[in-house]
């Protein structure tokens, strides 16, 4: 049996309002993991999320780890079929209307015609609820594909029991394929696929030289300034201006986009006009289209998210601060090794100013997905079955630390197919999703759903 597109749209427009208030419910549980205050809310998001699993007609565990809990959902088709687990997250960002410009209150959903307003609309509760319809649409059709859900409750502080806690579960999570939703679009005129994750390492560099702040008149000149010598140290370390690394080995493991890629990353639909709107950029480093998509997607980077120390109020104090902080982290792209990097910082960072402490603050892999294949087939059908375009297989700038860690783990392959627009202001204030691209996702789940019900099994 195929599945109808005409089937499935009705399938979506049947059950719009349901997914509305469905979202709206979870939405309203402010599962922000990076607050400790929130693991009651985090506990009544994962039950919350297990009852809606079995009231579709799924079985639901919500699986213990050392951190978070997972929330494990299985709707069985077809033992002779493969198995295809749906991996979203439902932990958020923090947001409150009091420090950031919120139209509305983050927690609470706020729908304005076909747009959803609140933290996790896009990030990734939208995008979960739309899979999960999905997995329902592939069911009332026919579909004879296994289809497990792996939800996530803490993927916004790192991922870091969620390895272990799959580890521990790995004989009932086994499964023949992962299929990601939790990834940008590049522009709403044409679908996009991530085909690769960049990495990241964090890590704060500390100087301290004395107890307390002295006078700048008294001591200055003899002084260590420990800002002044950690800004010395970063300029030494990459150039602000153009963002290249000047660290000696850098750029050993980087791995060029092909020429096919560079092709997918022009045909896009990216526009710098856009990228500058969204974002909310007077300027950026360059105005090319394709050495901006190089330079988020395919490069890896050195960025400066804060110096810390000294006297910061208003006017001047005239003091030399006893201590300085600077927080970096690199974003690392196919075949680097977080490792590595560590080790060339370390390297640099003790020939130039050995006083200098390093603190590693997490650390993830790069991940680079198949363009070819079967399973990269059916995203394209399936894209191209919604929405009227074959994707394009692009890169994503950010990190996701479960893709690598169930690649491992599971040892099998894992795709993506996302919804998420520019517009939706991932991790912004103003947070939304869209009917558009949640009917639209609904339709395209099922649609490979049921194409992965003819890849051979593993």
């Amino acid at each position: 049996m195929k599945v109808e597109k005409s089937s499935l749209a009705a399938f979506a427009k049947r059950e719009r309002e349901h997914f509305e208030a469905k979202l709206k419910q979870l939405v309203e549980i402010p599962s922000v993991s990076s607050d400790p205050e929130r693991k009651g809310d985090i506990r009544r998001c994962a039950e919350t999320a297990a009852l809606l699993i079995r009231e579709y007609g799924g079985e639901a565990d919500i699986l213990e780890t050392d951190g978070n809990p997972i929330v494990h959902g299985r709707f069985r088709g077809d033992d002779n079929a493969p198995t295809v687990t749906m991996y979203n997250h439902l932990d958020v960002q923090p947001a409150s209307r009091e420090t950031e410009p919120w139209d509305s209150d983050p927690f609470v959903f706020t729908q304005k015609g076909d747009r959803y307003f609140g933290r996790g609309t896009t990030d990734d509760k939208g995008p979960a609820l739309s899979a999960l319809f999905g997995i329902r649409a592939a069911r009332e059709a026919g579909v004879r594909t296994n289809v497990n859900v792996l939800w996530e409750l803490e993927e916004e502080i790192g991922s870091d029991n969620f390895e272990s806690g799959i580890k521990r579960y790995a004989k009932e999570l086994a499964t023949d394929s992962v299929l990601v939703s939790d990834t940008i679009w590049v522009s709403r005129e044409r679908p996009a696929c991530p085909a690769g994750l960049r990495g990241m390492q964090g890590m704060l560099l500390t100087l301290e030289t004395g107890k307390t702040d002295q006078h700048s008149g008294t001591t200055g000149g003899a002084a260590r300034n420990p800002i002044g010598e950690l800004a010395k140290l970063i300029s030494e370390m990459y150039d602000a201006t153009t963002g290249k690394v000047k660290m000696k080995g850098f750029y050993d493991d980087v791995e060029p986009p092909s020429k096919k890629e560079l092709a997918d990353f022009a045909s896009s639909g990216f526009s710098v006009k856009q990228f500058k709107k969204d974002h909310l950029f007077k300027s950026i480093r360059t105005e090319d289209p394709l050495d901006v998509m190089k330079r988020i997607w395919a490069m890896p980077t050195m960025e400066v998210h804060g110096i810390v120390g000294g006297y910061t109020g208003p006017g001047v104090k005239t003091i030399i601060p006893p201590r300085g902080e600077a927080k970096l982290s690199f974003r690392l792209v196919a075949n680097q090794d977080p490792r590595k990097i560590v080790k060339l910082v370390r390297e640099f960072v003790k020939a130039r100013n050995p006083d200098v402490k390093i603190e590693l603050e997490g650390s993830m892999f790069p991940y680079k997905a198949p363009t070819s294949g079967p399973l990269a087939d059916a995203v394209r059908d399936a894209m191209k079955f919604a929405f009227g375009r074959e994707p394009v297989f692009v890169r994503e700038g950010g990190s996701i630390g479960a893709v690598v860690s169930m690649e491992k783990v599971l040892r099998c392959p894992v795709m993506f197919l996302g919804l998420s627009l520019p517009e939706h202001g991932y991790h912004a204030p103003n947070e939304n999703f869209d009917w558009r691209q949640a009917g639209g996702g609904m339709v395209a789940f099922a649609k490979y759903f049921e194409n992965c019900g003819n890849v051979p099994l593993r």
